[in-house]
């Protein structure tokens, strides 16, 4: 059994396909002392020379079992590692196991790209590993985006794999954040009580130095952290600590 007083605090960003999790990160690295825990896409990308995420993409019923497994192992190895590097500092996560298991996966069975079989084996072992091997979440900090704002932002960026994502994908997937993050519908007990703070990431906040710094404090207040920025981002404090 894992007990959560043996680690440090966890914090995970969630949200939909392109609702600004990776930039958001990468913004607020420099203004909280926290250690920044991001999605391993690489590893997805680059394995022997082949892309997991764009097999998964192009085939989904062939490669959905196969991805969602990994992104398990993966997104725990990742953990495991800044848990060394940065032992002292909460982390804060780029997507979790909890996203895989009630938003991905979910709607991976839903769609029929997971068959039943595949859907009880996964929920079995996921229920097995993330009780007795994963650190339980402190909280949730939800970049709740509309869909066809998120759809727009994947034409933007022009990921080679999210070239055949479509909008009613996004929609499903942001109907699955919904219920887990705002309903609580069908989640474990311990993650209902898991706290949520949810932030409006419509607008664009990565231009928007005004909007950056609520969210940051928002963030800041939410973990339990002093920001090392002053109301101008960008500014530092030399005595933060």
């Amino acid at each position: 059994m894992v007990h959560q007083a043996d680690y440090q605090k966890s914090f995970i960003i969630e949200g939909n396909i392109g609702a600004g999790k990776s930039t958001f990160l990468r913004l607020i690295k420099d203004h909280l002392p926290v250690s920044i825990v991001y999605e391993p896409l690489d590893q997805w990308q680059a394995i022997n020379g082949q892309s997991l995420l764009d097999k998964f993409y192009q085939d989904t019923k062939r490669w959905g079992y196969t991805f969602q497994s990994y992104a398990f192992v993966t997104r725990v190895m990742e953990q495991e590692k800044y848990k060394k590097l940065y032992p002292f500092l909460p982390q804060v996560l780029e997507r979790s196991v909890y996203s895989d298991r009630y938003c991905f996966a979910k709607n991976c069975f839903e769609m029929g790209t997971l068959t039943e079989l595949e859907w009880t084996l996964y929920q079995e072992w996921f229920s097995w590993l993330v009780e007795n091997y994963t650190t339980r979440p402190s909280g949730f900090i939800y970049l709740q985006t509309d869909p066809a704002i998120c759809f727009e932002r994947l034409q933007k960026r022009a990921r080679k794999e999210e070239a055949l994502v479509p909008l009613s994908y996004l929609e499903s997937l942001h109907n699955k954040h919904e219920d887990w993050l705002i309903g609580k519908k069908n989640i474990t007990s311990y993650l209902s009580q898991t706290p949520v703070l949810v932030l409006d990431c419509n607008q664009d906040f990565e231009n928007s130095p005004e909007l950056l710094s609520q969210h940051i404090k928002s963030i800041a207040d939410f973990i339990g952290v002093k920001p090392l920025i002053n109301q101008n981002v960008g500014s530092r404090i030399i005595n933060h600590l």
